[in-house]
């Protein structure tokens, strides 16, 4: 019985440190996005970005263009003019009109919904990828990824950014040419300074989409905390009050 309970210890072990080593190596070199979900400003501005740049491929099946209406402090005129591209009621979710066919077709695979991205990947990844696309010919789309190598979708936002192309390393003992970094061949619409507000932006909204209630929640908590320091006090002032005359 010690036998197997020194075996599970030492399987439970070594499954804890290969996942520590794991969640390092894909949160190594991520880029801090800076998003903050009381900007609402930065979250319309993602929400309008994300629809007419990512909408086509990527649902958000979860939410709601009323939701993202109420929670944006955004009119239904306005979320029916600038952000429910498809032409559907305020009620609907966001469904991007691209089916699983189309995807495979497409891309060779489905595109995955992105309604809990940030809650799976967390905001820095998100940042990091939309920024780290780079031209390769040997993928299908002409497109590849640094950080997330291989990946099946060209670079939605090339026209802001510009053309990117790899900056290799050293070859390794397998190899394999790392890329170390970028040059852009090609200037985009935007600055690198515009272009990094712009990733931000929508790394903010698929924040916001993988947990709304994010938003209340962190107004709501103010408030919490400035209670429970004013019952303190009030508790404080009783507690003398109780004890003044006790010896």
């Amino acid at each position: 019985m010690t036998k197997n309970f020194a075996t599970r210890a030492a399987t439970f072990a070594a499954g804890l440190l290969l996942s520590t080593v794991a969640l390092a190596n894909e949160t190594a070199g991520l880029q801090q996005a800076g998003t903050d979900l009381d900007d609402k400003a930065s979250l319309q501005r993602g929400a309008q970005l994300f629809m007419n740049n990512c909408s086509g491929c990527h649902s958000l099946k979860y939410l709601r263009y009323a939701r993202i209406g109420e929670d944006l402090d955004l009119t239904e005129d306005e979320v029916q003019q600038n952000l429910n591209l498809n032409g559907g009621k305020i009620g609907d979710h966001v469904i991007s009109p691209m089916t699983e066919q189309m995807g495979k077709a497409a891309f060779g695979k489905a595109p995955p919904d992105l309604s809990v991205i940030a809650r799976v990947r967390g905001s820095d990844w998100i940042y990091t990828y939309l920024k780290s696309f780079y031209l390769d010919e040997s993928r299908p789309v002409g497109w590849n990824n640094k950080l997330f190598a291989n990946a099946s979708m060209p670079n939605p936002l090339w026209e802001m950014q510009g053309l990117q192309q790899p900056v290799y390393g050293k070859k390794t003992a397998t190899g394999e040419m790392p890329v170390e970094g970028f040059t852009i061949s090609q200037p985009g619409t935007q600055t690198p300074e515009q272009f990094d507000q712009t990733v931000r932006d929508i790394t903010a909204f698929l924040e916001y989409a993988g947990e709304p209630a994010a938003i209340k929640r962190q107004g709501i908590g103010v408030w919490a905390v400035l209670f429970l320091a004013f019952f303190t006090f009030i508790a404080y002032l009783l507690k003398k009050e109780y004890w003044r005359d006790v010896h």
